[in-house]
């Protein structure tokens, strides 16, 4: 049987095709900082293996949501070098459950509210009987204050 050599190292485009995601995100990710690379004597990027998990993880975090600033402060904390864990991972999604939640209370808060304010058909944001009377929203600032009130 012959088994394929097991690289320790990655150019972008075996990154790219291993994680499923463009060489432009690959060097995206990297100009972030969620990844890092050197230089080989050709000067050509490579990447560590544990770049995979990475990406990986980055690729989960995006799919929730997450802003990359989020996803970034979340790696940092992670020694670096090191391949994350499941350990890792645990603590990392633990972090992101109470964000996650807090978002889908809002989105769920925006669908049950989203037709309520033109619901009645007057069209009126400002001077609605039902919603708004008097414009006494209009006084708490701009934006939509009965979906984020503050």
């Amino acid at each position: 049987m012959n088994t394929p050599e097991l690289h320790h190292e990655l150019s972008a485009g075996e990154l790219a095709t291993r994680s499923g995601v463009a060489v432009s995100a690959i060097h995206f990710y990297e100009a972030k900082g969620l990844i890092t690379s050197w230089r080989n004597s050709a000067n050509q990027r490579r990447y560590p293996r544990e770049a995979l998990r990475r990406v990986a993880i980055v690729k989960v975090a995006q799919r929730l949501g997450l802003p990359l600033a989020s996803i970034k402060a979340a790696l940092d904390a992670l020694p670096k070098g090191r391949t994350p864990t499941d350990q890792d991972w645990r603590k990392l999604s633990a972090r992101w459950r109470a964000d996650l939640e807090q978002r889908i209370a809002k989105l769920t808060q925006l669908r049950d509210q989203l037709t309520g304010c033109i619901g009645c058909g007057c069209l009126s944001m400002k001077q609605c009987p039902l919603r708004n009377p008097l414009d006494e929203l209009g006084e708490r600032g701009p934006g939509p204050q009965l979906l984020e009130p503050g």
